[in-house]
């Protein structure tokens, strides 16, 4: 057994191992778990966000995998941030995930979204004298439902679905090999497009030799969340409204985790672009980490309609993909008593 011994904060840095910032604040309880092979023991140690300290356990002859974890304490939850193996001539990997959303815990996007993945591997040999695990790595892409409603936290990762698998090389004769791989849409299984929820992870694994299992060298996941819907009732459109405004209930669903909703009024027909007032009691700010759903009643809402005729109101969310309309409505407004009548004298 080797006595080599690691100081985690140079891996934290070489790997590219990173705490967000959440992660980094109170509630966040961090660890590296070191898991030897071919032994199998697990040693974990806590860790702040920043610093560093010397691995818990020599590097045995079949090298160790090192996981960076937080664990957020209400509600319980925990997330698997980065791995990173080291060994004899296993090569280093490391995966980033972009999507349009800059939250910084996971990756996240939308279902109708593109998300971007990068690669990069280090270390790959070209001679072909050498192991099979020193010439090439395993390059995974996962897919997994988190169903009807769910939320992915407690979610067993082992149950996902091997969408696609790859050999990567050394192709250029170079240290690196990096690429980037575009997804215009999700792989996530359901029938209605708009509407899966769930995550996809992607992998890199070393092949096993006689020392070794295979072992996982990066991966990151992504996790996609389904397009929101609403609806208007309490007055159809083309209704004509002759006294004060009905009660309306907005109803939203499956609003972004980071979204913005309002409701706005302006005259004429139905026009995207009208600018128009918000309608007082619409205007909600949603901040999650999952999706959700809200119900707004509103009322006494005639003030911001200033003068007879027809008039639109559109229910809108704004998300870091843009501002959309989720549902709209025209209709009449006659508030002017009108008298037909007539002045007649007797003489």
């Amino acid at each position: 057994m080797k006595t080599l011994r690691i100081v985690l904060l140079t891996l934290i840095l070489t790997a590219g191992l990173h705490l967000p910032a959440h992660a980094q604040s109170t509630g966040f309880t961090n660890f590296i778990r070191q898991v030897q092979f071919p032994t199998g023991v697990v040693w974990d140690s806590t860790v702040t966000a920043t610093g560093s300290q010397t691995s818990a356990l020599p590097i045995d002859p079949g090298g160790a995998r090192f996981e960076l974890w937080t664990v957020k304490s209400s509600p319980l939850t925990n997330y698997l941030l980065d791995t990173k193996y080291v060994g004899s001539y296993i090569p280093r990997a490391w995966i980033f995930i972009v999507t349009e959303d800059n939250y910084q815990t996971i990756p996240r996007t939308r279902a109708d979204r593109p998300f971007w993945v990068y690669h990069y591997v280090n270390g790959l040999s070209t001679d072909p004298t050498a192991p099979e695990p020193a010439k090439a790595v395993r390059y995974l892409r996962h897919v997994q439902s988190y169903g009807a409603g769910g939320d992915g936290i407690g979610i067993d990762r082992s149950q996902a679905t091997l969408h696609t698998q790859s050999l990567i090389s050394n192709s250029t004769g170079g240290a690196w090999e990096y690429d980037v791989l575009t997804f215009s849409t999700n792989a996530i299984p359901g029938a209605n497009r708009a509407k899966v929820r769930g995550e996809e992870r992607f992998s890199i694994f070393s092949q096993a030799d006689y020392q070794a299992p295979s072992s996982q060298l990066a991966s990151q996941y992504v996790q996609i969340w389904p397009v929101a819907d609403g609806s208007i009732t309490g007055i159809t459109n083309g209704a004509l409204i002759r006294a004060a405004m009905p009660q309306i209930t907005l109803t939203l669903n499956d609003l972004y985790p980071d979204s913005r909703v309002f409701a706005k009024a302006y005259p004429g027909a139905s026009n995207l672009n009208a600018q128009g007032a918000i309608v007082p009691g619409s205007a909600l700010i949603i901040y999650e980490s999952t999706p959700q759903n809200r119900v707004l009643t509103l009322n006494n809402w005639d003030s911001i309609l200033t003068a007879d005729g027809q008039w639109t109101l559109d229910l809108m969310t704004t998300t870091p993909f843009g501002t959309e309309r989720l549902a709209t409505v025209s209709f009449t407004l006659e508030r002017t008593i009108k008298i037909n009548g007539s002045v007649t004298t007797v003489e």
